[in-house]
């Protein structure tokens, strides 16, 4: 019996030998083994890389901490040194695994202007976030208003720039778009004033009214005490007279202090007697 089991694992080997897998692989052994090499050279290229991606950009961050560079530009020059490094990196794999790196120069060549028409957006966002590097219009923790969209900066990033709101949604916006349109950075000069209108009936005292709006307003929580809130006559329109209270706050508290000086303004207006006009309907009915 075990005679005949050696007999037919002998037979089984030579069949195996004679395949046409055992010669594929006993002629082109040398190729094989090159490339099996190159794979794992080339991982070990991209797992190194990487590793020293992270290391380089690291390094570059403390370096221009220690300088004192604004975060803006920090956070800018971290994301286009990663792009630039793994672009890199990326070409070293392939030219590991034996990829002619002169041939990536013959392709982008090739279809360099299929390239340009498929990804002028994306080249517009960038020359869009190079140009608001250069000119720095707004930096990372300004209040912005721009394309309709008003919020803080979080990170200005190669093709676009991420702005919170004050619903906390997060709005990604095109450098591009950003670079060519209006731009207006509400906190550039630091604290804001708030203009709160209010409209009186014409039978009120201009300077009680003056009086009552002020208290009204004083002491509200996140109100700047400098400048001292004021209040002027703005217009004198058809059914009444228009005051504006100025206040100060800080861009973090805009919103709030607002809601809260309306509120105070129509409570006290009210406990003074002073009446905020509205339309009122008359119906004339025919006895």
């Amino acid at each position: 019996m075990q005679d005949k089991l050696e007999q037919t694992a002998e037979i089984i080997g030579e069949q195996i030998a004679d395949s046409e897998i055992v010669g594929f692989f006993e002629k082109h052994s040398d190729k094989i083994v090159d490339f099996a090499v190159n794979i794992f050279a080339a991982l070990a290229i991209l797992i190194i890389g990487l590793y020293a991606i992270r290391i380089i950009l690291k390094i570059m961050n403390k370096i221009l901490v220690s300088r004192s560079v604004d975060e803006t530009l920090r956070r800018f020059a971290h994301n286009l040194s990663g792009w630039v490094l793994k672009i890199m990196l990326f070409i070293a794999v392939a030219s590991k695994l034996g990829v002619e790196t002169t041939s990536f120069a013959a392709l982008i060549a090739a279809a360099g202007l299929g390239v340009g028409f498929a990804l002028q957006g994306a080249l517009g966002n960038l020359a869009g976030g190079v140009i608001i590097m250069l000119f720095r219009p707004f930096k990372i923790g300004d209040y912005i208003d721009v394309q309709g969209e008003e919020g803080f900066v979080e990170d200005i990033q190669i093709f676009s720039t991420i702005i919170r709101t004050f619903r906390n949604k997060t709005i990604y916006i095109p450098n591009g778009a950003l670079s060519n349109g209006n731009i207006i950075n509400i906190s550039e000069k630091g604290n804001l004033r708030l203009d709160v209108e209010i409209g009186v009936d014409y039978a009120s005292d201009i300077k009680q009214t003056k009086e009552v709006l002020v208290a009204a307003v004083e002491g509200i929580e996140g109100l700047l005490p400098t400048p001292a809130p004021s209040v002027v006559i703005t217009e004198l329109a058809d059914s009444s007279i228009n005051f504006k209270v100025f206040l100060w706050v800080t861009p973090e508290t805009f919103y709030s202090v607002k809601a809260a000086a309306i509120e105070n303004c129509k409570i006290a207006l009210d406990k003074a007697g002073i009446e905020i006009p509205y339309p009122h309907q008359v119906n004339i009915s025919k006895k």
